[in-house]
């Protein structure tokens, strides 16, 4: 499977979502994270510097998941240009965990 490149849009809503995971991430750490997650550090780590600008949805669910923003709210910020002005934790991205 040959994959296409990714469109300015697309690489700029990456790092736009790689922005709005560090300022949610706070200060725990990136181990933390990624193991709560069942994601590698690395992968984690790549997300968030905007390295993979289209990360699978289970990955996100699972990181927003731990660090509780909602997906809707996630989506609502990274899509739309000049997003993530409103650091996280402000409250129109916090929601209740999902449970298993």
């Amino acid at each position: 499977m040959v994959r296409l490149p990714l469109t300015p849009e697309e690489v700029e809503r990456g790092q736009r979502l790689g922005a709005l995971l560090r300022r949610a991430r706070g200060k725990r750490s990136m181990l933390d994270v990624a193991l709560d997650a069942h994601v590698s550090p690395e992968t984690l780590r790549k997300i968030e510097s905007g390295r993979v600008a289209t990360p699978s949805f289970p990955t996100i669910a699972a990181i927003a998941d731990v660090l509780g923003l909602s997906l809707d709210a996630v989506w609502a910020d990274i899509s739309r240009p000049g997003a993530g002005a409103e650091p996280a934790g402000s409250g129109h991205l916090a929601r209740e965990p999902l449970t298993a």
